[in-house]
């Protein structure tokens, strides 16, 4: 027998289930051992939420060893790369804002 965890995280509540399961047992198998599923009926394993182990996104059918915490993430509300590209945006405008004010302040 192994011990492993699972985790589960909303905005208002976070879930890490501690569980002993047999050598062998795969993610997606500790995940239903778990009851996270019954406890969170929103996750949709394979659809809108992926899994992982310690932050790797990680396939249904990885085989766990000894303490691995198995994550179930939700999915993303924003494009990353989207929202990385209006900060750079933003953080210009503010930059050229204020070499205006500078050269007014000059004048």
């Amino acid at each position: 027998m192994i011990q492993v965890e699972v985790a589960y995280a909303k905005p208002d509540v976070q879930v890490i289930i501690p569980l002993e399961v047999e050598e062998g047992t795969t993610l997606e198998e500790a995940i239903q051992r778990s009851g996270i599923l019954e406890q969170f009926p929103e996750i949709e394993l394979g659809k809108t939420n992926k899994t992982g182990i310690f932050g790797k996104i990680a396939k249904s059918d990885t085989v766990l060893r000894e303490h691995d915490r198995v994550e179930i993430y939700r999915p993303l509300i924003a494009d990353p790369k989207e929202s990385r590209r209006k900060r750079a945006q933003k953080k210009e405008k503010k930059s050229e804002a204020a070499s205006a004010a500078d050269s007014v302040s000059k004048a």
